[in-house]
């Protein structure tokens, strides 16, 4: 063991959901390149999204929501999150942290307030060009914002000057696609288009992306080779429609390879959460972005007017897109290798493939340079 792992450890607070602990995960896996010692704080939820930190110390404790609906159900969650403060403070004083890093999500809410009740180096992260409500309470508390996106929505002024930019990471087999040159479709070769609705599936795309195929000219339907990840109740159906329309299809529940299908792909249509929308732009890929119209605070939207502005993506609203106006944006790309291949260039452009690097970086540059914690440091100066 060397000396710098046996410094005081780095405190990652992240739970709730995979678009939180995602991004533990990649910047875990920096720092333990740099040989730090880590330490996971989440809850029940966090832990079963948290298999590739399972090497890591962890402790979980209780967190609550203080913006529950229902008078009892706020109460609860208050009571359950000053309980989480408590058993957060205990924790921290033993391990004496050198920084702790938030992920956002309600789990994380605790230890950071009591990180920063302790003036400990405190920094959060933010995936979404929208602030979340777990960050937005930490935000004034906290010494460095960490955001995914350029202008992310939600951060007061007086706030404004702890912001740096880092890019949401991103898996390491798709950020080694940034290194590849876009995959341009030969004139009359396959036009493979991958299709992609977030962690859960996304049921409109099951019945909008099959008959929108099914309006394109005959030309480009017969090139195309389509992956589409959808729901298991979706299945059945989707996989009728596209031999109905004699569509090459290959649909599934779960993709293993979805790096590598994302690699081969020329076009992608997805949902806009904020791993999609940073995977997209590291590895260069055009995108029709159709965000889910119920994300808090309508984050989804946000994340992809980022990509549509940057000319990387056409973002299509659900409420207002019928299968004629998504087939008119698929042909407007799929019949142009050069809107593709501009449109794969501009998405590029803003790809952060180097955020997990990025990120461990502000990290460290909170540390006291003796590596000690800052209470602790305030302690020695006492």
């Amino acid at each position: 063991m060397t000396m710098r792992t046996q410094q005081a450890p780095i405190v990652l607070a992240a739970g709730g959901t995979g678009g939180h602990v995602f991004p533990a995960q990649a910047v875990a896996s920096v720092l333990e390149g740099r040989g730090r010692r880590l330490v996971l704080i989440t809850d029940s939820r966090g832990v079963e999204f948290g298999a590739a930190l399972a090497h890591i110390e962890s402790h979980k404790i209780r967190a609550g929501t203080p913006l529950a609906r229902g008078p009892i159900a706020r109460g609860l969650g208050i009571v359950k999150l000053l309980v989480g403060v408590r058993d957060a403070a205990r924790l921290l004083r033993r391990l004496e942290p050198a920084a702790v890093i938030g992920f956002g999500g309600y789990p994380s809410v605790p230890t950071m307030i009591a990180a920063s009740r302790a003036g400990m180096a405190t920094a959060i992260h933010e995936q979404n060009a929208i602030l979340g409500r777990a960050n937005r309470l930490l935000a004034s508390r906290v010494l460095s914002i960490a955001t995914s996106f350029e202008h992310t929505g939600g951060i007061s002024k007086a706030d404004g000057f702890k912001v740096a930019v880092t890019g949401n990471p991103v898996r390491p087999a798709v950020a080694a696609l940034a290194t590849g040159a876009y995959p341009l479709p030969d004139h009359d070769g396959p036009l493979r288009l991958l299709v992609i609705g977030g962690s859960q599936g996304a049921r409109v795309f099951a019945e909008l992306v099959p008959a929108a195929l099914a309006k394109l000219a005959p030309q480009i339907r017969s090139r195309l080779r389509v992956t589409q990840h959808c729901r298991k109740e979706d299945l059945q159906q989707v996989r009728q429609l596209y031999a109905a329309g004699g569509i090459e299809a290959d649909c599934a529940a779960f993709f293993d390879d979805l790096p590598a299908r994302l690699e081969s792909a020329h076009l992608v249509v997805s949902r806009a959460g904020a791993s999609t929308v940073a995977e997209l732009a590291a590895a260069g890929r055009p995108a029709i972005l159709v965000p889910y119209p119920f994300a808090t605070d309508d984050h989804q939207s946000a994340n992809s007017r980022a990509l549509e502005a940057a000319g990387g993506a056409i973002m299509l609203a659900e409420s207002e897109t019928g299968a004629g106006r998504l087939a008119e944006c698929l042909s407007g790309f799929l019949a142009s290798p050069e809107a593709l291949a501009r449109a794969a260039s501009a998405a590029a452009g803003i790809g952060r493939p180097d955020a997990g690097e990025a990120l461990a970086d502000l990290v460290e540059s909170l540390i006291p340079a003796n590596g000690d914690s800052l209470s602790a440091v305030g302690r020695k100066a006492a």
